[in-house]
């Protein structure tokens, strides 16, 4: 989009869900970028309004409910206040922290179908969908696992295919079973209303590629999809918990999940613009935070119906195919709204080296770190943006949290501040001294300094937190620099002078810095503000000698970021520990024994020991081998999901135990013949099943 057309912003954070906290993963992958853009949009003086709320509607909110023994209204109630309030502390700055339990989201949302609908959007289809008989349930998507036919992965989603990306329906799996019973669903007729995706795709592929600006991994995921070929896409659900289908014969039935809880971001920015002309909070207190200045009225249809508005969703990489086709397609329907200039998916945060888990409480709790790292946001605001997940999955661990905080936050910012400040309250009372004569060394810095805000600009503006958050570090490290380099402490005794000028331009490299860190480290910048004892400035004022006066008096120093101990970090670590061994111990008495079979089940299947003969690697898939192996009647090919615990070189001559009488199926392409049998522990590690000694191939496995 055009710049100079752009006369406001819409800026959205996936909405979280509310059955749990949110933890590290969620910050890096959404919330942190996302509230780095709009803080520096901000201080830009543009006109932003910063958009979230609660997703809280759909079936993992009634189960939460029936674990708890609450109704699902509580559990709603109980983490949207966790959640909200974690963001407050954290520094996330929405305009409006909303929910879709409120009555203008039902309003709005059951509106935008009721139109759909009244305009011949929908298609009304008898199909047969998921039932889980042991919990008299019909099953959302995300609780039906099984085999994704495209990938082989065996613990795909009804929706989605974590592994290679794919969007799916339920019924695409194979081997389907409830997760919330264990058992294979029955398929059952019912009736829903359906998004006829297929009608919007050649308008949704000239969206899509008019936007090849894109992250790699948004474009291509789409682009994916839609070569796949779209197909129409239920928008409503057998369910008792969300938001009523608005159209007779509907009755015990919501709308889908995904077509809820994007206009969620419609119906938060009508709220807002609703309350935009109070100066306190609502009096719902615990609803919404929104905390909006005396004269911020807004318009509602600005924010998204004109063209000269640009709408940015901030998303984690699970959500593409969401936010970039489904949504996309329901606003197309609708006509009446603008569409995303861009979704800047981030990729995945890992944790220690493993996926973050939820349900292991493998993950670091946004709630639990604020109490346990009191006044210490910004140090995981720092090094969340500095390792975040931009380009590809990456990793968090704790003794890197430390060590970027005591080897970059205290001994690179922190250091320069505190050396400037000091020596100006030792040599000269803590008044910013008059600027003297300027030699070239000088120069030198005072282009360079000039020289950062545009390129912060420019990595912001493009999305790239990581890259800008270390140019603001090489600002600190600029300052650290021309201090070493000049030696103010040596020259005072001969040249006080030299020395005024020295620190009078330090003195604004510190205050350049208050400026270019706000949107990175907002606590910070307000701590350094306090301390240059001044009212803090606006972007374009960055790059300047201009932001401290001759003679402004300082306040006392103080130290922005403490050394963090080995001690405090050991103690994170065995608390994740702890969480694992608990884990493993809790898998092993929830994974009872299956109930009897007969021997002739047993006796049907025909195992034999077999040795892999050829290995490669399956194009296009993170999980899958193509493996040919001799099974002592003949060779064959199978595929088998065991990527990430063997390399193809490393397992050619290894015998295995494989299921031969399977019946052949087609996955990614290739036909495969039988399937090898793997042991698998508590941590979804694989490893193979095999004779202690060599076997001949062939031999029956009894």
């Amino acid at each position: 989009m055009d710049n100079s057309k752009i006369k406001r912003y819409t800026v959205t954070a996936a909405l979280p869900y509310t059955n749990g906290p949110v933890h590290i993963g969620h910050l890096a992958g959404v919330y942190l970028p996302a509230d780095t853009y709009v803080r520096y949009l901000r201080s830009n003086k543009r006109d932003v309004k910063f958009i979230c709320g609660s997703d809280e509607n759909g079936v993992p909110i009634t189960l939460k409910a029936k674990k708890e023994g609450i109704t699902p209204q509580e559990v709603v109630d109980k983490y949207h206040k966790i959640i909200g309030d974690s963001f407050k502390e954290f520094g996330v700055s929405f305009d409006i922290y909303h929910r879709t339990s409120s009555l203008t989201h039902h309003q709005t949302a059951s509106a935008f179908f009721k139109k759909l609908y009244d305009n011949g959007v929908f298609t009304e289809e008898i199909t047969e969908q998921y039932y889980d008989e042991k919990a008299q349930t019909f099953l959302a998507d995300r609780y039906i696992t099984g085999t994704c036919p495209k990938c082989g992965n065996e613990n795909a989603y009804g929706d989605q295919c974590e592994s290679c990306g794919s969007t799916l329906n339920a019924t695409d799996l194979i081997n389907p079973k409830s997760t919330l019973s264990g058992e294979p669903p029955i398929r059952k007729e019912t009736k829903n209303w359906f998004l006829p995706l297929d009608k919007y795709e050649d308008k949704l592929r000239a969206y899509i590629e008019g936007h090849k600006e894109w992250r790699p991994n948004v474009y291509g995921q789409c682009q994916s999809w839609l070569n796949a070929g779209l197909q129409p896409r239920a928008m409503t659900r057998d369910l008792d918990w969300g938001v009523k289908v608005p159209i007779k014969g509907a009755d015990g039935k919501v709308l889908y999940v995904w077509f809820d809880a994007p206009i969620g971001y419609i119906s938060a920015t009508k709220e807002l613009c609703n309350y935009a002309t109070l100066d306190v909070w609502n009096p719902k207190a615990e609803e919404y935070y929104i905390d909006p200045a005396e004269d911020d009225k807004c318009s509602f249809e600005e924010y998204w119906k004109d063209d000269s508005t640009k709408l940015v969703h901030f998303i984690g990489k699970d959500n593409i195919v969401f936010h970039c086709i489904i949504f996309p397609a329901m606003l197309m329907a609708h006509g009446d709204y603008i569409l995303a200039d861009n979704v800047p998916a981030n990729e995945f945060l890992n944790l220690e080296g493993q996926k973050i888990s939820t349900s292991k409480n493998w993950a670091v709790w946004l709630n639990e770190y604020l109490l346990e790292f009191p006044d210490q946001q910004d140090v995981l605001r720092y090094v969340l943006t500095a390792t975040a997940p931009e380009t590809k999955d990456n990793d968090f661990t704790w003794k890197d949290f430390q060590a970027r905080n005591n080897n970059e936050l205290v001994a690179v910012f922190g250091n320069f501040i505190n050396r400037v400040t000091v020596l100006t309250h030792k040599y000269f009372d803590g008044k910013v001294p008059m600027l003297m004569e300027i030699t070239e060394q000088d120069q030198a810095v005072i282009d360079e300094l000039a020289s950062y805000p545009a390129k912060i600009s420019a990595s912001i503006e493009n999305y790239r937190f990581r890259e800008a958050l270390g140019e603001v570090m090489n600002v600190a490290r600029l300052g650290n620099k021309y201090l070493a380099d000049t030696e103010p402490w040596k020259v005072i005794k001969t040249d006080e002078d030299r020395v005024r000028t020295i620190l009078h331009i330090s003195l604004q490299i510190a205050a350049n810095l208050e400026i270019l860190i706000e949107p990175f480290l907002p606590f910070t910048a307000d701590k350094l503000m306090r301390m240059l004892n001044y009212g803090g400035h606006k972007w374009e004022d960055a790059g300047t000698l201009n932001l401290l006066a001759r003679g402004h008096q300082l306040n006392e120093p103080t130290l922005l970021f403490a050394k963090i101990e080995d001690e405090q970090v050991q103690a994170q670590i065995d608390k994740l520990n702890n969480s694992k061994a608990e884990n493993i111990q809790a898998n092993a008495k929830a994974v009872p024994a299956k109930e009897n079979i007969q021997f002739d089940d047993f006796g049907a299947m025909d195992i034999r020991v077999a040795t892999i003969i050829a290995a490669e690697k399956v194009e296009k898939t993170k999980k899958l081998l193509k493996l040919t192996v001799n099974t002592g009647l003949d060779e064959r090919t199978v595929v088998s999901g065991i990527a990430e615990f063997y390399k193809p070189e490393d397992i050619i001559g290894q015998q295995v135990s494989l299921l031969v009488n399977l019946a052949p199926r087609e996955i990614k392409g290739i036909v495969s013949q039988g399937m090898i049998l793997m042991a698998e522990d508590s941590e979804g590690k694989l490893t193979f099943v095999q004779p202690a000694i060599k076997f001949e191939n062939g031999s029956v496995v009894r």
